[in-house]
């Protein structure tokens, strides 16, 4: 499957700063997901690589021509960060709700797990995976994790680690490299994996093997998730610094959605 023409086929999409987003909620995006994975356990040869956006990486995206290309050949992308459903219900999709790669991937496990999901974890530091992998099987006990590689690896390795992964045969794939390496990297090797699903996740297997804990419920139910993170990882601040140019940008966009939106 290819970006534009698959996003199309999976919903409505709207464009953010030139970037499409898939105007999807959680529910709606398990379903499909697991959908693909059952047809992909019949033989079928449907694959999904998706992205879930925040504005930190829509920015990026801007200067950095790969992972602009990345996100634009994604098949799904999925309104993560707060700011990505704002500038959504202010472009009028006033219901839409934020689909966090952690909601998604663990609502996924939950609905696949009794079919025996095969996962594959790539990313963090050396240890990191496979920690994870000790969590994910304590709390779903019959998905089987296939595989573990950390995130520091060169380039001249990736042939080597895509021939582990295929050999492992996971249907579900997570690459939790950072941004933008983990959308660059899935995006151009995406060709010569022979996994059906292929998800960026951020920080997820550092939350998984409990370096990084995730906000109280009510904080993520108001959006401020982004705060909690940025008070117990003082590091991410200076990516937030973003966050006026992104807000600053969109409105003049969505007020001139011909003229002049989305430059300078």
């Amino acid at each position: 499957m290819g970006s534009a023409a698959t996003r199309q086929g999976v919903g409505r999409t709207a464009k953010i700063l030139g970037y499409p987003v898939n105007l999807i909620g959680l529910e709606e995006t398990v379903a499909l997901l697991e959908k693909l994975l059952l047809a992909a356990e019949e033989g079928e040869k449907a694959r999904l690589r998706v992205v879930t956006l925040n504005p930190e990486m829509l920015m990026l995206g801007q200067m950095d021509p790969r992972l602009a290309s990345a996100l634009q050949r994604a098949d799904l992308i999925v309104p993560d960060g707060i700011g990505i459903v704002w500038a959504l219900r202010r472009a009028g999709h006033k219901r839409q709700q934020r689909v966090t790669g952690v909601d998604l991937v663990e609502s996924l496990l939950t609905r696949m797990a009794p079919a025996g999901l095969k996962v594959y974890l790539l990313g963090g530091e050396p240890g990191v995976a496979e920690a994870a992998a000790a969590q994910l099987q304590n709390r779903w006990p019959q998905v089987q994790v296939v595989g573990c590689h950390h995130g520091y690896f060169a380039e001249e390795m990736s042939p080597g680690l895509i021939k582990e992964i295929n050999a492992a045969e996971p249907a579900l794939l997570l690459a939790g490299m950072g941004v933008p390496r983990q959308e660059t990297w899935l995006a151009e090797h995406w060709p010569a994996l022979k996994v059906p699903l292929g998800i960026g996740v951020g920080g997820l297997l550092d939350l998984w093997a409990g370096r990084t804990v995730r906000a109280p419920r009510f904080l993520q139910r108001i959006g401020l998730e982004w705060a909690f993170r940025a008070w117990k990882e003082p590091q991410r601040l200076k990516r937030l610094r973003v966050l006026p140019k992104f807000i600053w940008r969109v409105w003049r966009e969505q007020r001139d959605p011909v003229g002049l939106g989305g430059k300078g």
